[in-house]
């Protein structure tokens, strides 16, 4: 039976929300004050018509959005996802007990994502290569995607033909694709064993590429594919976390070295392969840690070939399991980190009763368990600065954001 329903609000997923008889209900790309009519199934508004449109409705600028699950909010006013992820963090920090100072959302242009995880579907005509559908497995192609990097897009019929190798019939293959300095980083999972044919079939197709890792192992390398972190040209490990576009680094790094300036001892936390690394080494030491070894390798290759920047020292340290502890903090004075979506709970116990320490400068990616520890630093005394918002993941509900806090 169709009802119609008021949209409220979003949700933190980005579909509308509406008060049903028994609960909340949820339609995809609907926004705030629109009147929606839809069959409903349980807690969702299925397949909703737009009765009475809001104002911060526009049209989505890619053909794809219709089917596509690349993008959520392709249908809401750049100004009205801005001020929707500010108020994610800002409702976010505010059940904690914190009322943050925003001094704004930085949001990528579009095609500028230079990393992504497509999928590659192998059928009985040839191949099909895209994200998904939403909510559903079927595979969308994106010809005219508006979200990736041009590089990427028109390596797709390339992909194609590699997932025709990878893929058995009606089987997919993940594709991680990075557009570095010195052509596409493509890692291949799922994919069938290597054999003759696919390393014969590569060998036609490599020049397209800087890399290939087919499963986890070197398939063929042209030229080691490079990432530009400061002033070093750093080559990752096959598939490693990046920031997702180069504007959103770029607006990371400006805010973490402004925060840091000043400090003369740094300890890098999470440090990944030296996304802030190397442009704070460009003013202090810096002493980076991260968990994961083949990112640290990675980093220390980068120093090798890097001038002009101060002493970089590393360690591979399970951050969670094994937090630094204040008694080894104290030859630093500032630190950053930037800690996956479960935060840094563990290290953060431990950097409140460093007394060495008087800034930080702390990067997330998760709203959620920023505001936890960041309520611990509150609590030990700390003061918490301005927070931006950078929006690298345009038309998305994802946020991250950059903080600084100062010992008072």
């Amino acid at each position: 039976m169709t009802e119609t329903h008021q949209i409220t609000r979003l949700g933190h997923h980005g579909d509308g929300m509406a008060q049903g008889p028994n609960g909340p209900l949820f339609a995809a790309r609907t926004l705030p004050g629109e009147e929606v009519s839809g069959d409903v199934s349980g807690d969702r508004i299925l397949s909703p018509r737009i009765v009475t449109p809001s104002t911060d409705r526009v049209a989505a600028p890619c053909r794809h959005y219709k089917r596509c699950g690349g993008c959520n909010l392709q249908h809401a006013s750049d100004a009205f996802v801005a001020d929707w992820k500010a108020g994610i963090v800002r409702d976010t920090l505010g059940r904690a007990g914190i009322e943050p100072e925003i001094t704004g959302v930085e949001t990528s242009p579009p095609n500028s994502r230079r990393r992504a995880a497509l999928a590659g579907l192998k059928t009985k005509k040839g191949a099909q290569v895209g994200f998904h559908v939403a909510h559903g497995s079927d595979v969308v192609e994106i010809p005219d995607c508006k979200l990736l990097n041009p590089a990427l897009i028109a390596a797709i019929p390339v992909l194609e033909q590699i997932t025709r190798l990878a893929a058995t019939r009606g089987a997919e293959v993940t594709l991680h694709v990075t557009n570095t300095l010195t052509g596409i980083d493509l890692s291949i999972e799922g994919a069938k064993p290597f054999d003759r044919q696919a390393m014969l079939g590569l060998a036609s197709l490599g020049q397209h590429f800087a890399r290939i890792t087919w499963n986890g192992e070197a398939a063929l390398q042209q030229t080691p594919p490079h990432i530009a972190m400061g002033a070093a040209r750093v080559t990752p490990p096959p598939g490693a976390f990046l920031q997702a576009t180069e504007a959103g680094q770029a607006a990371l790094t400006a805010r973490v070295t402004d925060i840091l300036k000043g400090a003369t001892r740094v300890v890098d936390l999470f440090a990944g392969c030296g996304t802030f690394t190397f442009p704070v080494a460009e003013f202090a030491p810096v002493h980076a840690v991260e968990g994961d070894r083949p990112l640290i390798e990675a980093l220390d290759q980068g120093i090798r070939y890097a001038t002009g920047l101060k002493a970089i020292t590393t360690e591979v340290r399970d951050l969670f399991r094994n937090p630094i502890l204040p008694e080894d903090l104290t030859k630093f004075d500032a630190v950053v980190i930037d800690p996956p979506r479960a935060g840094a709970q563990a290290q953060v116990e431990q950097l409140v009763n460093a007394p060495s320490l008087r800034t930080i400068a702390f990067v997330s990616c998760n709203p959620g368990t920023f505001a936890r520890d960041a309520a611990t630093l509150r609590q030990a005394g700390w003061k918490m600065g301005p927070v931006t918002i950078v929006d690298q993941f345009r038309w998305s509900p994802h946020v991250e954001l950059v903080a600084a806090f100062h010992r008072t």
